[in-house]
């Protein structure tokens, strides 16, 4: 599954379907296309414990850090723009380009 592209991009608004977020909706952030796993602005936070560090001449605080982290892939539905439901994507060639589409309302989502 690592060499499927993916029909997700930075910026896409995207739906949590299952799991302890379900139902969460957020940004794209970053996607790993190697791990089919993606980072979504505000949802799956974690703290995690840091302590004092320098490296570089800086340093970094100590205390408790929170963070987003990774869900997979096929947890999470974009949410089209115009019909504002979580659906599943298709592509259409129009005039050679190759463009995302909406299966539920048929519109073009736009990049």
């Amino acid at each position: 599954m690592s060499n499927i592209r993916s029909k997700l991009k930075r910026g896409d608004t995207v739906e949590v379907i299952t799991g302890r977020e379900k139902g969460a909706r957020g940004e794209v952030l970053s996607i790993d296309p190697k791990k089919s796993r993606l980072i979504i602005q505000g949802v799956a936070l974690r703290k995690k414990h840091q302590r004092k560090i320098q490296s570089g001449g800086r340093t970094m605080s100590p205390g408790i850090i929170e963070f987003e982290a990774s869900i997979h892939i096929s947890n999470v539905l974009i949410v089209c723009p115009n019909c504002d439901e979580a659906s599943r994507i298709g592509i259409r060639r129009e005039n050679g380009e190759r463009v995302r589409v909406c299966k539920k309302c048929q519109e073009v989502i736009e990049d």
